[in-house]
């Protein structure tokens, strides 16, 4: 029996450490499948004689067999699917992550291209398509008449050339939208620190580079913060997942025992579980808050899931995408292409499979929009409608609150920040769009991720200063 490499991968198109399995066969000529096969290879040669030979083109055997095993493959689940030589390549080229296209993470849902998740600083993100948004027609043509890798396919294509979507978002009727295709260059860890004492590392996705990425962040900012590091705040929302490996090793970094993930296939030998090497944590036990929403997905999901059950970590935000299994890529000696399927589930280290269910946070926060203040306009409890008036006669009656002229400056540091709206918005559709009504969700901006601006990102650093402050009071006591 031959053997072939193949790479389990967590999401989307990315590939990840090799090991040995045994060869993908692959019936080319369908004579050959009618000497071994039963009645169903019966009913499959009979069919492709039938459209052979009265087709009304000429169609070569090599498109009619690639034909029947795409649609083969898409009937089992969204993720398995078939890939030439040529896809194969490309797939391959954005595990290292760099490829060209739009930047966005997708896959198929009722016959339409739904949104997993922008990645940050493309065309995709920029232009404000959202996680969730459903992609109907590209260029015109329906979805609904493509599979899963045909659609990536037409969203690919030379940089600098445009394609037109028909999206639809949840409360909002179908809207167009021009994009230009980008080279797409993916920086997966990006770092600052915050406030002098908080570290906060955004990971958008786990391509080759991620985990390394990862550590030099976290040795940037103990170099910047000294013995003052507080806490950490990793950021996991919208990024979509990537390589396996990748996602261990991220979750060993804050980790120094206990089981990370585990996976469970249909045979036994597909089992296997990957404990945390001991003493690693790069975080030396630091207070971390995990911010995920509905765009993390998959190996994302490993990482937020193994330091949520472990205890290692606070997770905010929102219910993760819940994308719990495993595909394994099988290279196709005979057309050079390769079988991306669906071989196993994963389980978080609690023995809990978050299939279609997502990850629920330990604190719920829903993304709002933030308004800064003018300098000196600080909200107090006079403020508000219908307070209390003071009615203690020492005091004397309480002043009007002062109104300070607009202003564009924004609020110093340390600067209180009113309370999101009990509605938030995201506003309007992305620019550029056609519309026909207007989404009433509130959507992760692009443009204040990490900022004082983010209202998820400000209640996690929130968090950790509240905790710095019940660990400097109980010290002192």
């Amino acid at each position: 029996m031959n053997r072939s490499l193949r790479y389990f991968i967590l999401g989307g198109a990315t590939a990840l450490a090799a090991v040995a399995v045994c060869a993908v066969l692959v019936v080319i000529s369908p004579s050959d499948a009618l000497e071994n096969g039963g009645a169903g290879m019966n009913l499959f040669g009979e069919v492709f004689n039938v459209v052979r030979t009265n087709y009304v083109e000429p169609v070569t055997d090599q498109k009619l067999v690639e034909g029947a095993i795409k649609g083969m493959l898409a009937s089992l689940d969204p993720h398995s699917s078939y890939m030439d030589a040529k896809e194969y390549g490309e797939m391959q080229v954005v595990t290292k992550g760099e490829f060209g296209g739009l930047g966005m993470q997708v896959t198929m849902e009722n016959g339409l291209v739904k949104v997993i998740s922008p990645i940050d600083d493309t065309p995709a993100a920029k232009a404000g398509i959202q996680s969730g948004d459903l992609i109907l027609a590209i260029d015109d043509a329906p979805v609904t008449d493509m599979t899963l890798s045909e659609a990536v396919d037409k969203l690919r294509g030379p940089v600098g050339t445009q394609v037109k979507l028909t999206m639809r978002r949840q409360g909002v009727d179908p809207f167009e939208m021009k994009l230009t295709r980008g080279d797409i260059k993916v920086d997966p860890v990006k770092f600052h620190v915050q406030d002098g004492d908080i570290g906060y590392i955004r990971v958008s996705s786990f391509s080759e580079r991620t985990d390394s990425a990862v550590q030099q962040a976290i040795k940037a900012i103990k170099a910047q913060t000294g013995d003052k590091l507080a806490g950490i705040v990793l950021d996991l929302r919208n990024n979509p997942g990537g390589l396996l490996d990748q996602a261990i090793a991220v979750s060993n970094d804050f980790l120094d025992k206990g089981e990370i993930v585990s996976i469970k296939g249909r045979q036994a030998k597909d089992n296997r579980s990957y404990e945390a090497q001991p003493d690693r944590d790069l975080a030396r036990g630091l207070p971390i808050v995990v911010l995920i929403n509905g765009g993390s997905a998959s190996a994302s999901e490993i990482v937020a899931g193994a330091l949520q059950d472990l205890h290692r970590a606070v997770l905010l935000g929102t219910r993760s995408f819940g994308k719990g299994s495993v595909q394994t890529v099988l290279p196709v000696k005979e057309s050079g292409g390769a079988i991306r399927l669906t071989t196993a589930r994963y389980y978080t280290p609690s023995g809990r499979s978050i299939q279609a269910k997502g990850i629920d946070p330990d604190v719920v926060v829903e993304p709002a929009k933030i308004e800064q203040l003018a300098v000196g306009d600080t909200l107090h409890e006079a403020d508000l409608k219908g307070a209390l008036k003071n009615t203690d006669a020492t005091t004397g009656a309480a002043a009007p609150a002062a109104t300070p002229p607009p202003s564009s400056t924004p609020a110093p540091a340390g600067a209180v920040l009113p309370a999101p709206t009990t509605t938030p918005s995201s506003g309007a559709l992305p620019p550029g769009a056609t519309p026909l009504a207007r989404p009433e969700t509130a959507a992760l901006d692009i443009n204040t991720i990490g900022t004082d601006s983010d209202y998820q990102f400000v209640r996690a650093v929130d968090l950790l200063h509240g905790i710095k402050l019940f660990k400097n009071t109980a010290a002192a006591q």
